[in-house]
């Protein structure tokens, strides 16, 4: 099965089963940008539940854009602030330790464009769950793609994840458990497990 999706921040659940249960991924890098997507944002848990964590972008609906031309509005120190939630969320998950420090690069360095910062997101979880994904990237936009599983929709906010199993999570006692969230949640929570867990799923997408 060949896949076809978008690369977003830090990608949520739904969008690594898709590409952890397929045969080749295609990264959509060929379209116009649209506000309002996980493209430049994600969703942790935090000690109040649902934490939305957004990287800001220079961007106008006027004028389209492609994504690959969109760059990062870095003058709002968005980084600083993105790490201290990660913090303040995750210190006390079994594996914090375990992979913070693989992650701080990306909160360390300057990214100029958003889908170059998406991309380098994307091989840090990798690398941290030793997959052997290799994404191809496109080179054109197919509004209704030949060949490919169509997942481009997971980049939606309003698109609905169903049957992903619980697992436990930081602040489930407060909360309970929230489906589908950034990838660092199952990552700092299950750790090498990760990968087995999206293997796992049978999940439905509306």
């Amino acid at each position: 099965m060949n896949t076809l999706i978008y690369p977003s921040y830090f990608p949520n659940i739904a969008n690594f089963w898709a590409m952890v249960n397929s045969d080749s991924v295609y990264f959509e890098v060929s379209d116009n940008y649209q506000k309002q997507s996980y493209r430049n944002r994600m969703e942790i848990y935090g000690a109040n539940g649902k934490l939305a964590l957004t990287v800001p972008v220079s961007y106008s609906q006027k004028n389209r854009q492609l994504y690959k031309d969109v760059k990062i509005a870095n003058e709002e120190h968005w980084q600083i602030l993105h790490l201290k939630s990660l913090q303040s969320a995750y210190s006390m998950s079994p594996f914090f330790e375990f992979y913070i420090d693989d992650l701080m690069l990306l909160f360390e360095q300057k990214f100029d464009f958003i889908l170059d910062f998406n991309l380098e997101c994307f091989v840090v979880i990798k690398n941290c769950l030793q997959l052997g994904l290799a994404p191809n990237h496109t080179t054109f936009f197919e509004k209704e793609p030949t060949g490919k599983v169509d997942y481009r929709n997971l980049v939606k906010r309003n698109t609905q994840i169903h049957s992903l199993q619980p697992y436990t999570q930081v602040f489930t006692e407060k909360h309970g458990f929230i489906s589908n969230l950034s990838i660092l949640d199952l990552l700092f929570n299950e750790g090498p497990n990760t990968e087995m867990y999206l293997q796992q799923q049978v999940i439905t997408i509306k």
